[in-house]
C-alpha cells in the first residue's frame, strides 16, 4: 500500500467515497482478457493512506503474497465438470421448499461459475450427480435465506463494535476476516448468522483473482463487558451447517488464538459435526505472524498494523469498495456473454480470458435476459 499523508483525511476520504460513481464501466472485457492492474475510483481512494491508525480495509495483498496455482484437471475430472456444467445448463427453474419455484436469475447464472461448480465437485469427491443436488440445494437456499437482500443497512447494527472485520490479506493472499467475539455487542439471534454470511459474502468479493478461499482469524480473548466469548452450541452449529453445506471449499485457514476452557468445550462438542478436510485447516494458538504478513495483520492479533475500528468510517469504505468490486465483476460477465461456467479469473480482472473465447465450445449465454440451450427455446431469465 503506497503510505500517503493526507490532511483531515477521514473528512477527505469521507468525500471521496461519496464521490464514486459504482455505475461506470471501468473494464476491457471485450479485448478477451482483463488484467488485475486496472485500477477503480473506491480502490484508489482507499490505497491513500492518511496519518493516524487505518480505519478502512486493505484494498491489496503484499507483494510477496500470491494465490497457489490450481491443480490441472485430469481427463476425468474435465469430463465430469463437463458433465455437471451441461446438467447445469438444463436447469430451468430453482425449486421451493413451499413450491413457489422460479426461473433462473441471471445473477444464478454469474454464481455458477466455473470455479464454483469445481468446489462442489470437489467437495463430493467428483460424484457428479451429488454435486448437482447440492449446488441445487444452495441455489434454493440462497433463495429462501435471502443472502441476495441482505443489506449493509440492515446489517450495521450488528458490526458497531467491530467484531468482525476484513482487514487485509494472508501470505497466499486470502482476504482475511477476523472475529471477536469479546466485542459481541448484540444478543443471540437471526440476525447474528445473517451477520457472518453478510461478511463472508464481502470477503468472496475482495478476493484477488486466482483466490478462491478466504482466511478466518478468531480472537477469543474476553472483554470488560464480556468474559464468557463462546457461541451458544445451537447457533454454531447452525453456522458451521451453512458453512459447509453452502461456502464448500471456501475456507482457507482458520488461525484461533487465547481459546479459553469454555471455548475448548464448545469445540468439543461441535467436532463431531466438522468434516474432516475442515478439521485440517483448523490452527489453535499458532504464531499468526507465520500467516499473516506483519503489516497487514492487526496488532489485536500479533501483528504490526495500528488499525482502529471506526464504525462510521470503516463500514461505508467496505460496503463501497465491495459494491464497486461485483459491478466490475458483473460488467466483466455481461460484456463477454453471460456464459454459465465462466471463469472467475477473468470475471475478478485477472489475466485470463472468458471461457466464451475458446473456440467450438458451447457455453450457455444469457444475452438479453435469455439462455441459449444449444437449439433448444428461449427461456426467461429474470433479475
Amino acid at each position: 500500500m503506497a503510505a500517503v499523508s493526507v490532511p483531515n483525511g477521514e473528512a477527505q476520504l469521507e468525500k471521496k467515497l461519496a464521490d464514486v460513481s459504482l455505475g461506470e464501466d471501468k473494464t476491457n472485457a471485450t479485448a478477451g482478457t482483463v488484467t488485475s492492474t486496472q485500477s477503480s475510483s473506491v480502490a484508489a481512494s482507499l490505497r491513500e493512506k492518511p496519518a493516524g491508525p487505518l480505519k478502512t480495509p486493505i484494498v491489496d495483498p503484499v507483494e510477496s503474497a500470491v494465490p497457489s496455482p490450481p491443480a490441472t484437471l485430469t481427463a476425468d475430472q474435465q469430463s465430469k465438470y463437463e458433465s455437471l456444467l451441461e446438467t447445469v445448463k438444463s436447469w430451468e427453474e430453482v425449486p421451493s421448499t413451499t413450491g413457489k419455484n422460479g426461473p433462473v436469475t441471471e445473477n444464478e447464472i454469474m454464481w455458477l461459475s466455473k470455479e464454483c461448480l469445481l468446489r462442489y465437485l470437489r467437495a463430493t469427491k467428483w460424484h457428479t450427480a451429488d454435486a448437482a443436488k447440492r449446488i441445487l440445494g444452495t441455489l434454493t437456499w440462497r433463495r429462501e435465506y435471502g443472502v441476495e437482500d441482505l443489506t449493509a443497512d440492515e446489517i450495521s447494527p450488528e458490526n458497531e463494535t467491530g467484531k468482525q472485520l476484513i482487514l487485509g490479506y494472508d501470505i497466499a493472499a486470502r482476504p482475511c476476516q477476523y472475529l471477536n467475539p469479546g466485542r459481541q455487542n448484540t444478543e443471540p439471534s437471526p440476525r447474528q448468522v445473517q451477520h457472518l454470511v453478510f461478511m463472508v459474502e464481502q470477503s468472496i468479493q475482495l478476493m484477488v483473482p486466482g483466490q478462491e478461499t478466504l482466511a478466518l482469524l478468531i480472537n477469543f480473548k474476553s472483554s470488560k463487558s464480556r468474559s464468557n466469548t463462546a457461541p451458544g452450541i445451537g447457533q454454531g452449529r447452525e453456522v458451521l451447517n451453512i458453512l459447509q453445506t453452502h461456502y464448500p471449499e471456501r475456507l482457507g485457514r482458520a488461525l484461533i488464538i487465547n481459546v479459553p476452557w469454555v471455548v475448548w468445550g464448545f469445540f468439543k462438542l461441535i467436532t463431531p459435526f466438522i468434516d474432516p478436510l475442515t478439521k485440517e485447516k483448523l490452527k489453535f494458538n499458532d504464531n499468526m505472524r507465520q500467516h499473516v504478513p506483519p503489516q497487514q495483520l492487526w496488532k489485536e492479533f500479533q501483528g504490526d498494523l495500528d488499525f482502529e475500528y471506526d464504525h462510521e468510517v470503516y463500514w461505508p469504505a467496505l460496503i463501497k469498495l465491495c459494491e464497486e468490486k461485483h459491478s466490475e465483476q458483473r460488467a466483466r460477465w455481461v460484456k463477454a456473454g453471460k456464459h454459465y461456467g465462466e471463469s472467475e479469473m477473468y470475471m475478478r480482472g485477472g489475466d485470463a480470458p472468458s471461457v466464451g473465447s475458446a473456440p467450438g465450445k458451447e457455453t450457455g449465454d444469457a444475452p438479453d435476459g435469455t439462455l441459449e440451450k444449444g437449439k433448444e427455446a428461449e427461456v426467461p431469465v429474470k433479475e
